[in-house]
This record gives C-alpha cells, sequence and structure tokens, in this order.
C-alpha cells in the first residue's frame, strides 16, 4: 500500500501518484471536506465491486459520486437544478434524476480534491466505517482488516467528522433528508429559498 503524510494540502507529485492508483483500479482512503472516505473510479467496476465487498454492502444501495465540477456530472448525465450550480462546491450531497434512476453526488469544498478528480474524473466516495459504526475522522481508526484491502492512503490527520448534507432535488422542491453542519444547513435553507 502506498501511503502519504500531509499537513495541510498534498503537492501535485502526490496527487500525480495518488490519481495513477485509482486510475490503475485501486481503492485510496482519502479525506474529504466532511470525512475520511473509501474511493475509486466510478467506471471501474471492479473496484467498485472491491468497495462494496469491504464494506460488506449489497447492490441495492448506491454509492456517492464525487466530482471536481458541475460539468463533470453533467457528462455522466445527471440533471443539475439551476440552484445547485450556485451552492457547490460545498458539503451538500444532492439526489439528482439520472435517466429514469437517480444519483447521490457531490462537488467537494476542497481545491486539491477537485485537482485530484480532474486527474481521475468522478470517483465514488462511501464513508470508510461499517453500517453503525462511528464515521472515520482519522486513519488510526480505519479497522485492521480494511486498511489491508486498500491500495492507497493520504493521512491529512483528524478531520471534523461531520457528514454532508443531503438534499434530494428529484421532487418539485428541493427537501433535506439530512442535516450535516448546522451552520451550513442554515445557509442552504436561505439559499434554497430564494431560488425557489
Amino acid at each position: 500500500m502506498k501511503r502519504w503524510r500531509v499537513d495541510g494540502e498534498p503537492s501535485e507529485d502526490v496527487l500525480d501518484e495518488i490519481a495513477d492508483v485509482l486510475r490503475a483500479g485501486g481503492v485510496a482512503l482519502l479525506p474529504t471536506d466532511t470525512i475520511y472516505g473509501l474511493h475509486a473510479v466510478t467506471r471501474d467496476a471492479r473496484a467498485v465491486a472491491r468497495i462494496r465487498s469491504m464494506k460488506e454492502r449489497g447492490d441495492a444501495k448506491p454509492f456517492v459520486i464525487i466530482a471536481s465540477s458541475v460539468e463533470q456530472l453533467e457528462e455522466l448525465g445527471a440533471r443539475i437544478p439551476e440552484p445547485l450550480r450556485h451552492i457547490w462546491p460545498a458539503p451538500l450531497t444532492a439526489i439528482l434524476a439520472l435517466g429514469e434512476t437517480t444519483i447521490a453526488a457531490r462537488v467537494p469544498d476542497l481545491p486539491w480534491l477537485r485537482a485530484l478528480l480532474d486527474r481521475t474524473g468522478p470517483l465514488i466516495s462511501t464513508s470508510a466505517n461499517r453500517s453503525g459504526e462511528p464515521p472515520i475522522t482519522s486513519p488510526e481508526m480505519l479497522a485492521g482488516d480494511l486498511l489491508d484491502s486498500i491500495d492507497a492512503l493520504l493521512d491529512a490527520g483528524p478531520q471534523k467528522g461531520q457528514p454532508s448534507t443531503i438534499v434530494d432535488f428529484t421532487g418539485d422542491e428541493p427537501r433535506i433528508v439530512r442535516e450535516g453542519d448546522a451552520d451550513f444547513a442554515q445557509f442552504l435553507r436561505k439559499t434554497l429559498r430564494k431560488a425557489l
């Protein structure tokens, strides 16, 4: 396993190395603008299946997709509501229409992570804890068997540990499904009220 320890933002060289691992079918533990998560290239079915196996998660429950921009998500076929274009990047997971189905997507509020996504394309992102366990806010919390199963780890120290706010944009009006950071959720309510 490749491992990097950074204080602050990773260098361009480190981002290149992480991107190489992911593009080669690897699974990486990365900090996001919320908590640490397991990541793999969205269109790499084998890597996605590996994460499902690690998480002991069935096929029915979809993963969040993170992208560097609205444009990356539109390339996947997602329909982006206008208000969302003015909110992202943010710790907001949006449930969006994608053809006859839906996806949960996020444009993270971390410039270096968006720079990585420019290199890899969209990634699936899922919390690194197993169901019912607390969120992983530092690499030391990762279960030993999961640590043995990943190909890369970016250690940026402890994260604040607030899951993202989830909003469903597939209905007539946006609906908050889960509140993350309270201040952000309050900002989001005001922003969405103005947009309606």
